[in-house]
């Protein structure tokens, strides 16, 4: 376990232990390497000038990944034809991961998260990085969308800088809820912060939505 709680050195520590291993797998219970092979990282001149779509730059554990390695976002539909980042908005994501039923469910909501990338994890749930407001750390939140009882969406990580290091189990991290973050000390004020931006002051929408 570490010390260090979020930012760049915690994505670093993470990086460091994947090298070790890179396709051993991120979760035990199914099997899902974290490199593709060997790692496959970004060029520099490219990672130089990379933004995304709406124009906001990478966070800061962002950027290290891709300099390590592309073939996890790869797997996952980051990138278009060319090479682009191709985020989706919610609605989008929701219709390609649920069927178009969904859609229609989360519309009220939708709106608020115009760029997102699906991360691996969850079985009935999925993990969303969604880019608008960074924090003080400059990352996005990660979060929690579920259609299991009731449709939701909320924050679960303040960044994918801590989504990395609890996946790669150098974060041990208590979860009664999808949200209990947001009553974390270590990450109380990250999580209130993206709540603001996000989620007009609290940390999720719950059904029904309006």
């Amino acid at each position: 376990m570490t010390d260090l709680v979020d930012g760049l050195a915690l994505a670093e520590l993470v990086i460091e232990k994947v090298r070790q291993e890179p396709t051993r797998s991120m979760f035990d219970y199914f099997t899902l390497p974290w490199v593709d092979g060997e790692p496959s990282p970004m060029g520099a001149d490219e990672l130089a000038e990379v933004r995304f779509p709406s124009g906001r730059p990478l966070s800061p554990s962002l950027r290290a990944w891709l300099a390590f390695d592309t073939s996890l976002f790869d797997r996952f539909g980051w990138f278009d034809e060319n090479g682009d980042l191709a985020p989706r908005t919610l609605a989008e994501l929701v219709a390609d991961e649920y069927g178009e039923p969904w859609t229609e469910v989360y519309a009220p909501v939708a709106g608020g998260f115009p760029e997102c990338f699906l991360l691996p994890g969850g079985s009935d749930s999925r993990r969303v990085l969604t880019v608008g407001e960074p924090d003080a750390t400059g990352e996005y939140p990660v979060l929690a969308l579920d259609i299991d009882d009731m449709p939701f969406v909320g924050l679960m990580y303040p960044g994918f800088d801590v989504y990395l290091a609890e996946t790669a189990g150098l974060l041990k991290l208590e979860f009664e809820s999808y949200t209990s973050l947001a009553e974390d000390p270590r990450y109380l004020r990250r999580m209130h912060q993206h709540g603001k931006n996000y989620f007009g002051g609290d940390v999720c929408y719950e059904y029904p939505f309006d």
